[in-house]
């Protein structure tokens, strides 16, 4: 029952999202991406490295938690179109295998800050940064 609960929610959720109007990679820094009822959003390589779609070997798991860390200075390295629907993003930590929708980047968008705040509190529970750990 919870899977079709989520699958409904999933279909309800794209449906409610505008059509893409224009989609520009600004690299290495942030995307931005602009829809029909006018909303435009300015997302940056950090926070859209954070919030992959794709889950890789470079999450910690604290606390039962998923955690991403140390990506404050990530970039993105390309953008690749996938169908009409959104675009594979090439990270220069090597990450590549997260497909972003339209439909996900208004999700992002539209939600950026309450986002953004839970990640920083959860970095702060567990004593964990932003910043790539330094090397020895």
């Amino acid at each position: 029952m919870l899977a079709i609960q989520k699958a409904i929610k999933r279909i309800h959720t794209s449906l409610d999202a505008p059509r893409l109007t224009r989609f520009t990679l600004q690299a290495p820094k942030n995307v931005e991406v602009e829809y029909a009822n006018g909303s435009k959003f300015n997302l940056t390589a950090e926070f859209l490295r954070i919030h992959s779609p794709a889950v890789d070997g470079k999450v910690r798991s604290v606390g039962g938690e998923k955690v991403i860390i140390g990506r404050r200075h990530v970039g993105i390295m390309s953008a690749e179109p996938v169908g009409n629907y959104g675009v594979r993003m090439i990270f220069d930590d090597l990450h590549k295998t997260g497909i972003y929708t339209w439909d996900y980047f208004y999700h992002l968008g539209s939600n950026k800050f309450t986002l953004m705040r839970n990640y920083i509190k959860t970095l702060k529970k567990h004593g964990l940064s932003r910043d790539p750990p330094r090397r020895k």
